[in-house]
């Protein structure tokens, strides 16, 4: 397994010992990054009670902005000069590589799995679009929809697992961080980095693999219930639920279905009426979540060029 640098939230992960470096600290450059970081940590106290894709989406564009900083700091001419007086203790040097292209790897799957997504809700948007009244088209789209949904999930599953190397991994002997505070101070920053990274990753990922259940009556009847009057009191710590933008959709299909199964049974124009508005809130709930799709494109995008340019400029740095 590949070493990389601590993903690890706990407190021993950030220093074999307690080291003081006010000097490097206050330099403004790692002050921006110290800033970013207490950002993301309010981001993760914030996102633990609520599943909304536009938070989750705000915390991947704010590690673009984190490494944007840090690659900033690698472009110091103290920190230049700390790694070439140390080339002989820079063997995590290659494990800080390793990981940056780990979470490379990790970046670029997840984005393919949010541009299947899209394809996947535009094909299903497209699709009620095209459909009238009593249309059985729609049990086909959905079902569609739903298998496109579980092929993801698989993909989803997979980046997981690569997440999941970062975990329990360290880099940094003690005595590099006694040799040189400037690289000691990089050295810390960096493994909060780490762990913050795994964080934002771990819930983008969670939030794209909502469960699936096949449209039949039964089932989603079930799963409408479920949704529609879940125990508020319990479901999360803030005594409050709020569905996300997945289980939304998920609602609104199975409104679709439900009231073409019980208008087979008879013709009436009340249930056409209700047909056609539980399409069109299927159409607005497929757009709200086309839109948060397209803002985890963008945010990933920028993210995995940030992640290049800070592995470009470590390589850069020690060739030097």
């Amino acid at each position: 397994m590949v070493a990389a640098f601590s993903a690890k939230s706990s407190t021993k992960q950030y220093g074999v010992r307690c080291i003081s470096l006010p000097a490097a600290r206050s330099h403004p450059v790692a002050m921006k990054i110290e800033h970013e970081l207490n950002k993301l940590k309010s981001w993760e106290i914030s996102s633990s009670s609520s599943s909304n894709g536009e938070k989750i989406c705000l915390g991947v564009a704010g590690l673009g902005e984190l490494y944007r900083c840090i690659d900033e700091f690698l472009g110091l001419p103290l920190t230049r000069e700390a790694l070439a007086q140390h080339q002989h203790e820079n063997c995590w040097v290659n494990e800080l590589l390793d990981g940056l292209l780990l979470y490379l790897d990790i970046c670029g799957s997840t984005r393919d799995v949010v541009l299947m997504i899209k394809q996947s809700v535009r094909e299903l948007q497209s699709a009620l679009r095209r459909s009238k009244v009593g249309d059985f088209t729609i049990d086909g789209s959905v079902n569609a929809y739903i298998c496109s949904r579980k092929k993801i999930n698989k993909e989803i599953i997979k980046c997981l697992a690569s997440l999941k190397q970062m975990e329990y991994n360290t880099f940094g002997s003690s005595r590099v961080l006694e040799l040189n505070d400037h690289l000691a101070l990089l050295i810390q920053l960096l493994r909060k980095v780490s762990r913050i990274t795994t964080c934002i990753f771990n819930s983008l990922l969670q939030f794209l693999s909502v469960p699936t259940l096949k449209p039949k009556s039964t089932k989603w009847s079930m799963v409408l219930k479920q949704l529609l009057h879940k125990d508020k009191s319990v479901a999360t710590f803030e005594g409050q639920w709020e569905a996300n933008e997945f289980e939304d959709v998920d609602i609104a299909l199975s409104n679709v279905l439900m009231m073409r199964q019980s208008s087979c049974k008879d013709d009436d124009e009340d249930d056409d009426e209700a047909e056609i508005k539980n399409i069109e809130s299927a159409q607005e709930k497929l757009e709200a979540l086309d839109g948060g799709i397209e803002g985890f494109e963008n945010a990933l995008e920028c993210l995995f060029r940030r992640l290049i340019q800070t592995r470009v400029s470590l390589l850069n740095v020690l060739s030097q």
